[in-house]
């Protein structure tokens, strides 16, 4: 199933920001569950499972907001039983449904995009449509940092270096490091990788008192 433009969109986005399609319908715990487009990340998103609802072709009776909750929630039941890991979001793509969308987000997080500015083949238009999409989904996507700016007065520059600057004296600096590198992949690889150093200096510390 391909979906409408701005599914594909919405699709092509997230392949870019590091998630792989994932064969529909889903099969889980012997029931198959139809969605437009199904997605899971890699990395540090490796448990986020992304599914895609068409609301503006309608597939799987997805323009019904009560059908589209009872869904996702017979799907969320099956992980359940699966004891599967995974965070489950769902994207909403063209017209907003009427009904059963604050009841679904009590299931899963639920994101909206009801249009966006495409060119003749079904791409974003432009840079400002990107942006448009990007602020739809940004919970979805890597972090991007702001590219260094040179020639900066005091207190001016890049987000990152302001924070770096703003840390106390003292705070570890192979710390703020490894965490700053390790969030262009997501809030988990960020806990990883402070669980990591913690733990390092932990183990450093018990092997010196053992000397």
């Amino acid at each position: 199933m391909n979906g409408s433009p701005l599914v594909q969109a919405v699709q092509e986005r997230l392949r870019h920001g590091g998630y792989s399609d994932l064969v529909t319908p889903l099969k889980v715990a012997g029931v198959e569950f139809s969605f437009t487009g199904a997605m899971r990340g890699r990395g540090g998103r490796a448990l986020d499972l992304v599914l895609l609802v068409d609301t503006t072709t309608g597939d799987f009776g997805d323009r019904d907001g009560t059908r589209v909750r009872h869904r996702v929630e017979a799907l969320s039941r099956a992980l359940d039983i699966a004891r599967s890991r995974y965070v489950v979001t769902v994207i909403l793509a063209g017209a907003v449904l009427a009904e059963g969308v604050e009841a679904l987000s009590e299931t899963c997080r639920v994101l909206q995009v009801d249009s966006a500015s495409l060119d003749d083949n079904g791409k974003l238009a432009n840079e400002a449509a990107k942006h448009q999409l990007d602020d739809r989904i940004r919970v979805l996507l890597p972090l991007t940092l702001p590219a260094p700016l040179t020639g900066v007065q005091e207190g001016g520059g890049p987000s990152m270096e302001q924070l770096v600057r703003a840390l106390p004296d003292g705070t570890d600096k192979a710390l703020v490091d490894a965490v700053i590198v390790a969030s262009t992949a997501g809030e988990n690889a960020v806990t990883d990788a402070a669980a990591q150093m913690i733990n390092g200096a932990f183990k450093s510390e018990s092997g010196e008192e053992q000397q």
